[in-house]
């Protein structure tokens, strides 16, 4: 699946990387990327994102309802045109994070889901490359102070991934379930992590 961008869905943030190629970051289309998010979603390895044994339209249905939230967010991330991620950024502090740490003004949450080995020529470097350009975008064009993320902890390879792009691990947390009439998050273990802009930027 290529995509271009659309007036209605054109890039908020678009990088070049040297050796990797053009990445650029899109709002999602809760429609027209149903297809390529279930079938991401959907696979065993994806397990710690939730949303395994849905129906395509189910995963439709999730990311037309955050589509209507001013505190949550989700983006299609393309790699020359080929979809290679998942992002979804979250206002801690309207987000059950914010019972198990204390949020600062300036932080954003952040979850990544990557694209299959294999697709859009998915090599070595591909996910620091990746989560260098998210991070761009957090940090310099949405000017946060600091990211928060909460893998699963038993998602080791997410966290080992993450502390070493610069992350800092906070405390292992529990996430308290969510369960509201448009929405239901079973609880979580989650282990913290943090990166400052003045780590993944300095001055």
């Amino acid at each position: 699946m290529s995509e271009q961008p659309t007036a209605a869905r054109a890039w908020v943030h678009e990088e070049v990387v040297d050796g990797f190629g053009t990445v650029g970051i899109r709002p999602l289309d809760p429609q027209a990327d149903a297809e390529v998010v279930h079938g991401w979603a959907g696979e065993e390895r994806a397990a710690f994102w939730g949303m395994n044994g849905l129906t395509r339209d189910q995963v439709a249905e999730i990311y037309a309802h955050m589509e209507t939230l001013d505190t949550h967010h989700a983006f299609l991330v393309l790699r020359d045109a080929d979809p290679v991620a998942l992002l979804q950024t979250y206002e801690p502090e309207a987000d059950r994070v914010s019972e198990c740490y204390d949020v600062r003004p300036g932080d954003i949450g952040v979850h990544l889901l990557l694209a299959p080995a294999g697709a859009g020529g998915r090599r070595s470097g591909w996910t620091s490359a990746l989560l260098t350009v998210v991070t761009s975008y957090v940090f310099l064009t949405l000017d946060r102070q600091r990211v928060v993320v909460d893998p699963d902890v038993r998602n080791e390879k997410a966290i080992a991934r993450f502390l070493r792009q610069g992350f800092t691990a906070g405390p292992t947390v529990v996430l308290p379930e969510v369960d509201l009439p448009e929405v239901f998050i079973p609880r979580k273990d989650a282990q913290l992590a943090f990166l400052d802009r003045g780590v993944a930027f300095p001055a």
